[in-house]
């Protein structure tokens, strides 16, 4: 381990250290959490999905920043990425207890919000299922065209800001490894059981360990694309 990297898990612990220490410090950050859940899915996802990204690329050339990598502008994105995660969240939440009731499932809705048991795991399953094949394409596919803008735009904030030429950028995606690496091994290998994990959780605890996984989605994708190398 280089001098970078115990700079950069040192800062990575003393980040999260202080919840611990203080617990005042944490019951504000419910507190806040429970007020303003937009903008702390801003801010989460802002900070630990753009760290992701930054262990992908100290994995694929050997450093956390690079020129034109942009770190402010991916921090950016992945706010407002938090945000509609933040949206998806809830409507998925509520729509997929709804539907299991639909089919004949008694008080799924009630059930996700009590204890451990199948039951439970069957309505968190489901809400993950559809998330993940319904919302997270989506997602995944925009967040690509945002790294690809970004990259052609140098990295300047200046740059995020200029329209994006979807309709050059969407045929430049590399839709084999979209679809071979991130569709097809990621949502049904990784996201579905993480995130049935994840609706397990008290829901003020849901958008953290989301974002942490996009901690996991940098170093996916890093792996990724050393191997097709």
């Amino acid at each position: 381990m280089k001098t970078k990297d115990i700079l950069f898990a040192s800062a990575a612990f003393c980040l999260f250290l202080p919840f611990f220490l203080f617990p005042d410090l944490l019951n504000f950050y419910k507190q806040f959490n429970a007020a303003h859940g937009m903008l702390m899915s801003f801010i989460k996802f802002s900070i630990l999905a753009t760290m992701g990204e930054s262990i992908g690329l100290r994995i694929r050339s050997g450093r956390y920043n690079a020129k034109g990598f942009g770190i402010i502008p991916r921090a950016i994105v992945w706010g407002f990425l938090g945000m509609s995660v933040k949206i998806a969240f809830i409507i998925f939440g509520a729509g997929a207890p709804a539907f299991l009731e639909y089919m004949g499932m008694d008080n799924a809705t009630g059930i996700i919000k009590g204890p451990l048991n199948p039951s439970k795991l069957l309505v968190s399953f489901t809400i993950s299922t559809s998330l993940n094949l319904f919302y997270a394409p989506v997602l995944m596919t925009f967040h690509k065209i945002t790294d690809i803008h970004i990259s052609s735009t140098g990295g300047t904030l200046k740059g995020l800001f200029t329209p994006i030429k979807f309709a050059e950028i969407f045929p430049a995606i590399d839709w084999k490894l979209q679809w071979d690496f991130i569709f097809k091994k990621t949502i049904p290998l990784f996201w579905i059981p993480m995130q049935t994990i994840n609706f397990l959780f008290p829901p003020e605890y849901q958008i953290l360990f989301a974002a942490l996984l996009g901690i996991a989605l940098g170093v996916l994708l890093a792996l990724a694309s050393q191997s097709k190398a």
